[in-house]
């Protein structure tokens, strides 16, 4: 098997991936972005194992998305409902949450006066 990429190219595209991480870019995304490349250079390859290989690799990152979304959104759902029973508790106790708050407050004060 040959590869067409040529060595300047290569440091291209790894130098701009380089600066786009230190710039505060998404591993998750690059890496996709990255193997999506990778698997549109190998396209013009005639092989019949990497033809399996691409189809197998498209699957497993179809299902990474899947599964990073499902669990994005039950993070959310679970904020949420952590949002709404704390709501509920400081409109079901507002002088114990008055009485927390003050607590908190005071030792964070405390902590912040060590100093």
């Amino acid at each position: 098997m040959q590869s067409t990429m040529s060595d300047n190219s290569g440091a291209i595209d790894g130098g701009v991936r380089l600066k786009r991480r230190a710039a505060g870019g998404h591993a998750t995304n690059d890496l996709t972005e990255d193997v999506r490349d990778l698997l549109g250079r190998i396209a013009h390859v005639a092989d019949p194992e990497i033809a399996r290989l691409r189809i197998k690799i498209d699957d497993a990152l179809s299902t990474a998305k899947r599964a990073v979304a499902d669990g994005t959104d039950q993070v959310q759902r679970q904020i949420k409902d952590t949002l709404h029973a704390s709501d509920q508790y400081v409109r079901d106790r507002p002088w114990q949450s008055v009485g927390i708050a003050a607590a908190a407050g005071i030792i964070v004060g405390f902590l912040i006066g060590k100093r």
